[in-house]
């Protein structure tokens, strides 16, 4: 299926041959692979472009369960196979010619529906149980509609992006002095007793790819050298292993970890956002693992020259992995939305000993959708009498539990072990080959 494109009448051939040349091939592609769909890009490639056809796909909560992305100079060509929530292949045109759209563009911009409708309010500082509970409240006090916010904790520190607007009007908050006052005030609480340097409350009104803030801010943090406070589930911790290869001019970047939802997307962007190009990568997924191998070079064309860097590269992907990775207990609230909700239910976790280590807020049509991930106090999995205390007192048919993430899985499922650096070498050596193959047209792209 490729999109056709439209001229307008003022172009010469000439002009058409440039955009032609400049402009990504999309190609949806329903019949080689009987479990996924081939969503397949290629363009000239220019800095970035890896990473805007993932989060395309990522956006509207696609699954990659594989990947291959090749360079040949100036020239790239990557192929992504993709289901949908259900692990189903994609059916719906409405889906389809989005991503024809999206993908067929060489600019491409998220348009989130609350912007510019919003005042961004964006939170770092150290974490602890009840620190969300005085955020809201302090929001509540002060009449700001919380329409939508995503939060995420790694390393004893808190990173949170939140939209919000005036209760009262309904518009975005750009009255200065009570801007001033909602800054200083959840300045206040981000500090507490024990954060007095590092506490960070600032107002954005421009429009930004919540998640992409989200990882720069914790970057920005330092989380990566941060150690973890709460307990953390060590046997999913992602294993990533970086190597030079000298005769080729690339450092290539092993990841080895359990599979999840928009992985790829952490992983692209953080290289993107420290200034590395990916020219060569490989991404499978089987039972519940993923396996990602990057060829990168800086964007000067040069590879990883030094030990500190190599290590912190390794840090760096891995914090980026384990921010989204969430641990404890996943409850959905659907309900009417109305004031001060949040600042309730953030209450009661806290009066009840909940940790809330991951959240994403969402509001539409005067309906409240949000997901809490919850632990006790120090990391551990949450008794589920607690649970059920608190479902009693936020409404049994409003908050339900949907799922128990890993900090609560059992023994047996922990024990799995990464693959170790001969693996991950072995594992490239049948990925290059397969690629290689692949692009001769001498196998299915599923095989």
């Amino acid at each position: 299926m490729m999109m056709e494109m439209e001229w307008p009448s003022c172009l010469d051939e000439y002009e058409k041959l440039v955009i032609r040349m400049n402009t990504p091939r999309v190609v949806i592609d329903n019949g080689a692979c009987s479990t996924a769909t081939l969503v397949k890009v290629d363009s000239a490639r220019r800095y970035g472009n890896l990473l805007e056809a993932v989060q395309i796909l990522t956006d509207i909560n696609l699954s990659i369960k594989k990947a291959y992305v090749s360079s040949d100079g100036r020239w790239f060509m990557d192929v992504f196979h993709v289901t949908d929530q259900n692990g189903e292949k994609l059916t719906d045109d409405t889906v389809i010619r989005y991503l024809e759209q999206s993908l067929g563009t060489t600019h491409y911009r998220r348009n989130e529906a609350f912007n510019g409708a919003t005042t961004a309010l964006e939170l770092t500082g150290t974490d602890r149980v009840g620190l969300l509970s005085e955020v809201f409240a302090v929001l509540a006090d002060l009449q700001c509609d919380v329409v939508e916010a995503k939060i995420w904790t790694h390393n004893g520190r808190i990173a949170s992006l939140i939209y919000v607007k005036d209760c009262n009007s309904g518009s975005p908050i750009e009255d200065r002095q009570k801007i001033d006052i909602i800054v200083a005030r959840l300045r206040s609480v981000l500090k507490g007793d024990n954060d007095i340097r590092s506490a960070k409350t600032s107002v954005s009104m421009a429009v930004t790819h919540t998640e992409r803030r989200l990882h720069q801010m914790m970057f920005a943090d330092r989380d990566y050298e941060r150690k973890a406070i709460l307990k953390s589930n060590a046997a999913d911790s992602p294993g990533v292993t970086v190597q030079n290869c000298a005769e080729r001019g690339y450092s290539v970047v092993y990841v080895q970890c359990k599979d999840r939802t928009k992985l790829l997307f952490d992983v692209i962007f953080t290289l993107t956002d420290m200034e590395y190009v990916v020219f060569h990568a490989t991404i499978n997924t089987a039972e519940e693992r993923a396996y990602l191998e990057f060829y990168i070079r800086h964007s000067d064309g040069t590879p990883i020259s030094s030990e500190p860097e190599r290590q912190r590269v390794i840090q760096c992907l891995q914090a980026a992995i384990q921010r989204r990775a969430s641990e404890g207990v996943r409850l959905e609230l659907c309900t009417v939305d109305r004031p001060g909700l949040l600042a309730d239910v953030m209450r009661t976790f806290r009066e009840n000993g909940l940790n809330v280590t991951r959240a994403e807020i969402s509001t539409a049509r005067d309906m409240a959708r949000n997901v809490f991930y919850v632990t006790d106090a120090v990391g551990n999995a949450a008794d589920p009498k607690t649970i059920e205390s608190v479902r009693q007192r936020i409404g049994l048919s409003e908050l339900t539990v949907k799922e128990v993430a890993s900090s609560c899985d059992q023994a047996t499922e922990r024990e799995e072990q990464t693959v170790g650096v001969g693996g991950a070498v072995l594992f490239t050596l049948g990925s290059m080959v397969r690629r290689n193959l692949y692009n001769l047209g001498l196998i299915k792209s599923c095989s």
